[in-house]
């Protein structure tokens, strides 16, 4: 089973949770056990899986990742965007995670958040159960 998810961002640095979405999916494929693959088909965008119930944690991530990566300094590529692209690549584009009693097998706090780095912008990520 494969399922696109549509994601509108809002912020040039957003972290959208995006586990409801999935669960949703889950639940109407009525899949009881297995593996969600997570796959974000885009160079300035990631996937991450971190703590959802305090919204502060995903604010640190965004401030430490912004002061790591910032949006300006002398990059090549023309397009302004290269901090997007070295955000993308360091928290990567899939994540894998088990399906067990129709539910994802996330820890108490976990949620999973797609990651924008160059937004705001209408973007895509592919759900593919098996």
């Amino acid at each position: 089973m494969l399922k696109t998810i549509s994601i509108k961002t809002k912020a040039r640095t957003e972290f959208v949770d995006i586990t409801s979405q999935i669960q949703q999916i889950i639940d109407d494929a009525k899949v009881k056990s297995g593996i969600c693959y997570l796959y974000v088909p885009h160079t300035t965008a990631g996937i991450t899986i971190n703590e959802g119930a305090d919204p502060s944690v995903v604010k640190d991530i965004q401030n430490v990742i912004d002061k790591l990566v910032p949006h300006s300094l002398n990059y090549s590529h023309s397009e302004g965007n290269s901090d997007a692209h070295i955000k993308a690549s360091l928290f990567g584009v899939s994540k894998a995670v088990i399906i067990d009693n129709g539910r994802l097998l996330l820890g108490t706090w976990q949620s999973v958040f797609f990651c924008e780095f160059d937004g705001p912008r209408e973007r895509k990520m592919v759900v593919k159960i098996i």
